[in-house]
């Protein structure tokens, strides 16, 4: 082995071969992929489950040779296909030439199903995700579970791109436009995997069947394949070349708009694509060595960091009390009607399948609230994500009154109203009145203080701030934030709430913007100071480009609100005056009712005239290069500073927020990898956020 091979302990994946009989077809050989665990630990290869495989081959080979089988089939253990490369094996490799040998192998091992001279078949009986998906696009055919929990080429997601076939394999079986889809934007969307139904309608599956008797009709279906009695016809994608241009220039054109070149993964994915309508299979799957070297780089580093941290860290919160302390929620009432709060009573009512109450001031405000979660719930239907009877009973579950009486047997009461501390404190008085001693009472405050708001109370011990991010169904981060009184049975509570809900939970100390919005204040108001100074209003908004973030700074601006940000930079300015300002041009905007900075009218981003009119600018303009320093230098700062007050217990949950919180990119790793790797952390507080090696090469 190569000292990259030696980097980590492998968790082999069996490949074990039986044979079955097709009746008056013949026997088909089935492959079944096993790593002897439980389905939490999926199948994946390295270097030796690739081996098992191919001498799993080599007795299938042998097999065909004696005229002893008709068809190859490979499957999965229960739940789970194949989930491609180990990325600890992946992350271990610190060398060109053992990267390069991974691929080549792999792609090596899986043309053998292409050329065995008898039918294969994949049976996704499970999850297929990179590696994985490509073992079943070698086959001849595939049958799809209807149970399937994931399906996805998520390499680029991570810095690398698919390297066993994939790249030529998936356009040529579904054409230019699906392929992009699975392999480019797909992953870019944080990570989007296909359901079994949105796999078989681009092609990428035969047909599907019910998990209950996979196997039995799959053996079935390949049967019917072997006798002729189906015939499937597949189409040549590459004979239309226009539409296979299209496709890439039009992906290509959304990589540009959102990372300016800051990743190399999804061009090099997209370059092949395009060339993939004129390479053979033999050269296109060479074409894939030439992108061995970004095993080796820091992009997949931090990928692979900002994954762990997704995948592990977000599911045992750091901080949280034992799950045992919870108290059930059989009830949920809201304060509020407005957008956030119907948002919040549709997620609980789906997620939780409680009664939720949502009140207001007048009925008005109420009926509105209740008609936008009516029509959420329609377009749920109407789209096919729930069923008519779901539907239903969602439906019933929602309800809305100007009578906050009816909480009085509600366990978890939650406020979205305006975000003024009097208001809030004032709600959390009518509600103590109200409620049990154990109902817990949370507030949605993206700024304000929960000790400030709780102060009053006869029980503060139950306030916990429960912070979502908009748009609350999409967005995945909750961040938990404690007071100095909220006891353990709260807290677990809202944890154990938090997780019912599918959301990943941060534990947050009872500061000012908890993590993500206190960062994003900071950055933005770098930028918006800038601009004050007289920097151009296009040259601040491009200066963050190199970084690939999910938008520039004004966009975030206009999405945010100005009035929210102008109120928030107020907060952030009484709290910290010495680092977070308060821009005059900013107030001018709120009192005029601007909402953002570009007019869109005609198609593209202009800075709005009247923008320009009220704008009071300096002489003293910034390049790009100086604003991106300085804000990232402020970043760097503000993130000391937070975990020097423990508002997270350390640097991986900052990293772990804005990622989920914030769209901070995987291929950055968060933010404290970025400042380590780029020097900056070392240079504005004298030492790196992370050990040496983590996240990054150096």
């Amino acid at each position: 082995m190569t000292t990259g091979q030696q980097a980590y302990e492998e968790v082999v994946t069996h490949a074990l071969v039986t044979q079955i009989s097709l009746g008056a077809t013949g026997t088909l050989a089935l492959i079944t992929l096993d790593n002897g665990l439980d389905h939490t630990r999926p199948s994946t290869f390295g270097f030796a489950g690739l081996a098992e495989l191919d001498a799993a081959l080599d007795q299938v080979s042998a097999a065909v040779s004696a005229g002893q089988i008709v068809a190859v089939a490979i499957t999965g253990k229960p739940y789970i296909f194949a989930v491609g490369a180990d990325l600890s094996g992946v992350a271990g490799v610190n060398d060109i030439d053992t990267a390069r040998r991974f691929t080549q192998t792999g792609r090596r091992v899986f043309a053998r199903l292409n050329d065995l001279g008898v039918p294969t078949f994949a049976f996704v009986n499970g999850a297929a995700m990179g590696g994985g998906l490509e073992l079943a696009l070698h086959c001849n055919y595939r049958t799809l579970s209807s149970g399937a929990a994931a399906l996805a080429l998520p390499e680029t997601f991570l810095g690398l791109l698919p390297g066993w076939g994939g790249t030529w394999l998936l356009p040529h079986l579904i054409g230019a436009a699906g392929a992009l889809k699975v392999i480019i934007e797909n992953p870019a969307a944080q990570n989007k995997q296909l359901s079994p139904k949105d796999a078989l309608a681009l092609g990428i599956a035969d047909v599907m069947f019910e998990p209950a008797d996979f196997l039995e009709r799959s053996l079935a279906w390949a049967a019917s394949v072997v006798r002729g009695d189906t015939v499937i016809t597949r189409t040549d994608h590459t004979a239309d070349a226009q539409a296979w241009d299209d496709a890439v220039a039009r992906v290509r054109g959304g990589v540009e708009f959102r990372l300016h070149g800051a990743a190399p993964a999804p061009y090099r994915a997209l370059d092949l694509v395009a060339a993939a309508r004129t390479n053979s299979r033999e050269v296109g799957y060479a074409a894939e060595d030439s992108a061995a070297d970004l095993a080796l780089s820091e992009e997949l580093r931090a990928s692979l960091y900002a994954f762990d941290l997704v995948q592990k860290r977000a599911k045992r919160p750091a901080g949280a009390p034992d799950r045992s302390l919870a108290r059930p929620v059989t009830k949920v009432g809201i304060v509020g009607a407005g957008l956030m709060a119907g948002q919040l009573a549709l997620l609980f009512a789906r997620r939780l399948l409680v009664p939720v109450v949502m009140t207001d001031l007048d009925q008005e405000r109420v009926d509105k609230g209740l008609s936008y979660v009516h029509g959420e719930i329609a377009t749920l239907e109407r789209k096919g994500r729930v069923s008519p009877d779901a539907a239903n009973r969602l439906r019933a579950l929602v309800t809305g009154t100007t009578n906050r009486g009816e909480f009085a047997d509600a366990d978890f009461v939650i406020e979205a109203v305006f975000e003024d501390l009097a208001i809030k404190q004032a709600v959390f008085a009518e509600l103590e009145a109200v409620v049990s001693e154990t109902c817990v009472l949370a507030t949605n405050t993206s700024s304000l203080s929960v000790t400030e708001m709780s102060k009053h109370l006869a029980h503060p011990e139950r306030v916990v701030g429960f912070h979502f991010f908009n748009p609350v169904a999409i967005m995945p981060l909750l961040e938990i934030a404690r007071t100095a009184a909220t006891d353990d049975a709260t807290l677990a509570t809202a944890f154990a709430t938090g997780k019912t809900l599918k959301k990943s939970c941060v534990l947050v100390a009872d500061t000012p913007a908890f993590v993500v919005n206190r960062l994003l204040t900071r950055f933005l108001n770098e930028v918006t100071a800038a601009i004050d100074e007289g920097t151009p209003f296009e040259v601040a908004d491009r200066a963050l480009e190199p970084l690939g973030l999910p938008m520039s700074p004004l966009n975030l601006l206009a999405l945010v609100g100005p009035a929210v940000a102008h109120h928030v930079s107020g907060t952030m300015h009484a709290a910290f005056p010495e680092r977070f300002t308060v821009s005059d041009n900013m107030g001018r905007l709120v009192s005029n009712n601007i909402k953002a900075i570009y007019d869109w009218s005609t198609g593209a981003p202009i800075v709005d005239p009247a923008v320009r009119e009220l704008y009071v600018q300096g002489n003293q303009p910034s390049t790009a290069e100086e604003l991106r320093t300085r804000a990232l230098e402020a970043l760097a700062q503000e993130a000391r500073l937070m975990l020097d007050e423990g508002v997270v217990a350390d640097a991986r949950d900052i990293d772990l927020c804005m990622l989920l919180g914030a769209g901070w990119p995987f291929h950055l790793g968060g933010i404290t990898p970025y400042l380590d790797r780029t020097g900056v952390a070392e240079k504005v507080n004298g030492a790196r956020f992370l050990p040496v090696g983590v996240a990054s090469l150096r």
